[in-house]
């Protein structure tokens, strides 16, 4: 429906208010009879301009179209007289709950794809990696130790570094124990890790159970090493390194 103009509906308000001044007629027309929603006073008026002929112009136009309107009524989509100030009405379209202007599709998550994050991270971290290899290699001499001789066993007689734990944990307990039980039960508890510890969290210290197993495993094959490398000498023995020097090559 085409919203009426201001200026129509206060010319309204002024003609009734008008009207409600003056005297009430003595009789009514016809058409008040028929429909008592609309006021006497509109339809003399209408019908005193319509006997006066069509050369008022636009103002008998203007007050024709008024009283067609407020003789429509809510029904036909005219104006209510039940109107407000001015004419005007108040209508609730609908109850909107407040909340953000902003549509989140989604939930920020704290995650990233692996492609190409991940793999590009990878790719420069094993690049510095390789870089620092070579240019240690270029530097720092490694050369290969004479042949071995059978009939002479060096004293001590080491594993390489990523076994001393094992040859550490061999000198502590029985071959059984330091061999099988003691990696064995290590490897299971890290398979079940992810298991026990169910916390969907990325932040360290919302993993206080998976950062503490991780750093007492590490902590642990890390002071068998130390001790191995540096603090045993000929056969095996315990010593310190600051007095009798040290007996590992890399």
């Amino acid at each position: 429906m085409t919203e009426i103009p201001e200026h129509l509906l206060k010319r309204a308000q002024v003609a009734r208010d008008k009207a409600a001044e003056e005297s009430a007629p003595a009789a009514a027309p016809a058409e008040a009879a028929s429909d008592p929603r609309i006021p006497a006073h509109l339809l003399e008026r209408s019908k005193a301009r319509k006997a006066e002929g069509g050369d008022s112009g636009g103002a008998v136009a203007v007050q024709e179209k008024v009283a067609s309107v407020v003789a429509a009524g809510p029904a036909g989509g005219g104006v209510p007289l039940a109107a407000g100030p001015g004419g005007h009405t108040q209508r609730l379209l609908t109850v909107v709950k407040s909340g953000s202007i902003q549509d989140v599709k989604a939930s920020p998550v704290d995650k990233v794809h692996t492609w190409p994050h991940l793999l590009a991270a990878e790719f420069v971290a094993a690049l510095l990696c390789l870089s620092f290899t070579f240019f240690f290699s270029v530097f720092v001499n490694a050369p290969l130790l004479q042949q071995a001789n059978i009939n002479k066993t060096p004293n001590p007689s080491k594993a390489p570094w990523y076994f001393l734990g094992l040859q550490e944990l061999l000198t502590m307990f029985h071959p059984m124990v330091a061999g099988v039980t003691i990696p064995g039960v290590g490897m299971i508890v890290l398979i079940l890790a992810p298991y026990i510890d169910k916390n969907p969290s990325n932040k360290p210290e919302d993993r206080k159970f998976a950062t503490s197993l991780m750093t007492v495993h590490l902590m642990f094959w890390a002071v068998l090493v130390i001790i191995g490398s540096f603090f045993r000498g000929p056969g095996f023995n315990f010593t310190l390194p600051w007095r009798d020097g040290l007996f590992f090559e890399l």
